[in-house]
């Protein structure tokens, strides 16, 4: 469900919101709602922020360039072992243990990120057909 709420924005804030609606492809209502979640969510896990991408936009884990998704991921190598992750990127564990509670609580955006950067793999390989992706076991690495 969901209810209509009403602001009052000063001209240049319209502006600016108007801006970044047209970068983002989306109505200045949509991009508000989109914003304001995220400004919400930020609150919520505040070593999250939200950055633009090459395949959208998407959860960081700040101070690093590690997305959400990518944290996630190496976390299924060290079985979720959050002092292992830590040291193996060279990063606090609280971090981590943020990065990992955030992709929890939103799974099936984490799983979409995963998802359309392998997408966004496979588009690269029209214009590079050479390009070869190589995975290493994070645990042994």
């Amino acid at each position: 469900m969901s209810k209509v709420v009403s602001l009052r924005l000063k001209d240049d804030l319209l502006e600016r919101l108007e801006r970044v609606a047209r970068r983002l492809g989306r109505s200045p209502s949509g991009t508000a709602v989109l914003l304001l979640e995220e400004a919400l969510r930020q609150r919520d896990y505040p070593f999250i922020e939200f950055r633009d991408s090459p395949v959208g936009r998407q959860a960081y884990l700040k101070g690093t360039r590690l997305a959400v998704w990518q944290v996630e991921w190496l976390a299924r190598d060290y079985n979720g072992d959050v002092d292992k992750i830590a040291a193996h990127l060279d990063i606090p564990a609280v971090k981590v243990a943020a990065a990992l509670q955030y992709a929890a609580a939103y799974r099936d955006e984490i799983e979409a990120a995963r998802a359309d950067t392998y997408h966004a793999v496979e588009e690269l390989r029209q214009f590079l057909p050479s390009l070869r992706v190589v995975e290493v076991d994070a645990a042994s690495a």
